[in-house]
C-alpha cells in the first residue's frame, strides 16, 4: 500500500470514528431526562381601598365649621378629619368617594375628563363615564405626580335632604364616584382639589384649598 493510500485510509477511519462518537452523544442526550423549567412564580397584585367623602361645610363639631373639606373613613368605619392617606406601593387602589357638595365648576375644562384611572373611566352612581360637564363639577381628586385626575360631579342645588354638617350619611343627598388607579414606587405624593371651592376667599383658592386635612393632603405609598 502506498503512502498516499495509507493517509486516505487513516482519514476515512478517523471520520467514521468521529461520526460514531457524535451519534452516541446525540443518542445519550435524547435518552437523558429533559429538565423542565419551573414556571416563574407570579405574586398576586397588591390592593387597597380608600373611602372618602366631601362636604360643603364641616359644621359646628370641627375647627373652621364653614369650610369645605374631605374626610376619610378609617379601618373601623369611622369618619376622620384627615387627608393623610396610606396605600401600598405597586398596588391597585380602589377608591369610593361620596360627594355631598353642590357644584362650583372648573376653571379649566381639561380636568373634566378622568385621567390615570384604570380603563380611563370613573363610575358615577354606578354608570361608567369618561368625561363630565365641567360646569357640574364640585371637586376633584387629583394626584399630579401619578397622573391621576378625577372630577367629582356636584349634588343638584335643589336636591332634598342635603347634608349640612359632617360627617354626612348615605341617607343624605350625594353622588357616589368610584374608580381605580395603580400606585408606583414608594414615596409621598401630594393630592388636592383643583376646583376653586373656597367661598369667601380670593379667587376661591384660599383657606381650605391651602390647608392640609381640608381640600388637599398626602398619599403615602409604602
Amino acid at each position: 500500500m502506498t503512502a498516499r493510500a495509507e493517509r486516505i485510509l487513516v482519514v476515512a477511519v478517523a471520520a467514521v470514528v468521529a461520526c460514531i462518537v457524535i451519534a452516541l452523544y446525540v443518542g445519550f442526550l435524547m435518552r437523558s431526562p429533559r429538565s423542565v423549567a419551573s414556571p416563574t412564580s407570579v405574586r398576586p397584585e397588591r390592593s387597597a381601598h380608600l373611602t372618602l367623602q366631601t362636604v360643603g361645610a364641616l359644621g359646628p363639631h370641627y375647627e373652621n365649621p364653614d369650610w369645605v373639606s374631605y374626610l376619610a373613613r378609617d379601618d373601623k368605619g369611622k369618619w376622620i378629619h384627615s387627608t393623610n392617606l396610606r396605600v401600598p406601593a405597586h398596588a391597585l387602589v380602589r377608591v369610593t368617594i361620596r360627594q355631598y357638595d353642590t357644584a362650583t365648576g372648573l376653571r379649566n375644562p381639561f380636568f373634566a375628563r378622568p385621567q390615570g384611572t384604570v380603563g380611563g373611566v370613573i363610575r358615577i352612581d354606578g354608570k361608567a363615564v369618561d368625561v363630565i360637564d365641567p360646569n357640574h363639577t364640585s371637586h376633584t381628586f387629583a394626584i399630579p405626580q401619578l397622573g391621576v385626575f378625577v372630577p367629582l360631579p356636584g349634588v343638584a342645588d335643589d336636591a332634598k335632604n342635603q347634608c349640612g354638617a359632617a360627617p354626612c350619611t348615605r341617607a343624605q343627598a350625594h353622588r357616589t364616584i368610584t374608580f381605580t388607579f395603580r400606585t408606583g414606587a414608594r414615596g409621598r405624593y401630594r393630592w388636592q382639589c383643583f376646583v376653586p371651592c373656597a367661598a369667601g376667599f380670593l379667587t376661591g383658592f384660599g383657606g381650605p384649598m391651602q390647608r392640609l386635612n381640608y381640600m388637599d393632603g398626602f398619599l403615602n405609598v409604602v
